[in-house]
């Protein structure tokens, strides 16, 4: 297997008056691994369906490779889909439902099971090849629906929020499976999920989209660093969008503010508040703020004290404080560009 670049120029998709996708750019490395992230509704499954071809573009070009595929069936794009809900079929066993793909196709039984056993080795699940899909765990099904895919040995495996069936714990295992299979296997991975925790833990390309657009395109430590937006700095989490006076924007950290007994701020990097929750989190402590001065146009603020250091110094609800942070911890933002061309990542990306 070998994986191949994913373009989008332009594209867009509507639906009557609706517009789910508003003229994209995107540039995918081959063999890297892309998360689509967003909120519900944002157009993120739709541009993972436009790249497989179950839903065509109402404008604009989709290239795999150096092939303008828009035109294409799914069968013919070089891409494989796993779907959400898995889509095993219920009365074939493992073994065969990963060789229905290579059947359709008229492969000879040999070969096809040949390859789905391979591909059942690949996920570890060689050992419950004549089970029925019934009998299996979500995890277990969910590799299972991840060979099915794998055996028709495409260039770019497109996954439509694959984990959200599975608990938290299993969850983290199998976060790692496809990150292991990705690396092993070389295959670009196109991944839609509303989960910031497993678009930071498995892609080399985060996308965030919003109403349609695509707000920022980077590394996950560039976008939790830097969020271009207020929305991406929101979405993403661990930040606090603050409004200045004169009209300027700014996230800070969270875990960057800095809380001082008494709310008496005496610089432009910190303002008076008032503590209104407090969590404990194990190995730190969150609490919520929300600032006295109503001009600023921020209703509520976030710290992250370290366990020990609250314990040395602990705050209550209701009491005031100082919050503030170093001029180096704040990041200005800006208004998203609609259809700006999305940088793309290195093509030397692995």
């Amino acid at each position: 297997m070998h994986g191949a670049s994913v373009e989008l120029v332009q594209v867009s998709k509507r639906y009557g008056s609706a517009v789910a996708v508003d003229a994209i750019n995107l540039k995918v490395p081959e063999g890297a691994y892309c998360c689509l992230l967003g909120p519900s509704g944002c157009g993120k499954t739709t541009t993972l369906r436009m790249i497989a071809g179950h839903e065509t573009a109402s404008d604009g070009d989709v290239l795999i490779g150096p092939r303008e595929v828009g035109h294409l069936p799914p069968a013919a794009r070089g891409t494989a889909m796993m779907f959400q809900s898995y889509a095993l079929f219920p009365h074939l066993n493992l073994l065969d439902n990963v060789a229905f793909g290579p059947r359709m196709r008229g492969v000879d039984k040999a070969t096809r099971q040949r390859k789905a056993r391979e591909m059942l080795t690949l996920v570890r699940m060689e050992a419950l090849a004549h089970r029925l899909p019934a009998q299996l765990s979500g995890g277990q099904q969910q590799r299972v629906a991840l060979a099915r895919a794998l055996v028709t040995e495409p260039s770019v495996l497109l996954l439509d929020e694959p984990l959200s069936a599975l608990d938290p714990f299993l969850r983290i295992q199998v976060r790692a499976e496809l990150k292991r299979l990705q690396s092993e296997l070389g295959i670009t991975f196109i991944h839609v999920t509303h989960s910031q925790e497993e678009a930071m833990a498995l892609s080399d390309l985060v996308v965030v989209m919003n109403n349609g657009r695509i707000e920022q395109a980077g590394t996950p430590r560039e976008v939790f660093s830097r969020p271009d937006t207020a929305f991406v700095a929101r979405f993403i989490g661990g930040h606090n969008v603050i409004a200045l006076p004169g009209g300027s924007t700014i996230a800070v950290r969270v875990d960057r503010m800095r809380l001082l007994p008494e709310a008496s701020p005496t610089t432009p990097l910190s303002l008076g508040a008032r503590v209104e929750t407090v969590e404990y989190q194990g190995s730190f402590v969150q609490l919520r703020l929300r600032p006295l001065d109503h001009a600023l146009g921020t209703t509520e603020l976030f710290a992250v004290v370290p366990d020990d250091a609250f314990a040395a110094r602990p705050f209550a609800v209701g009491d005031a404080v100082t919050a503030r942070w170093e001029a180096g911890d704040a990041h200005s933002l800006r208004d998203a560009q609609p259809s700006a061309l999305v940088p793309a990542l290195e093509e030397s990306t692995p």
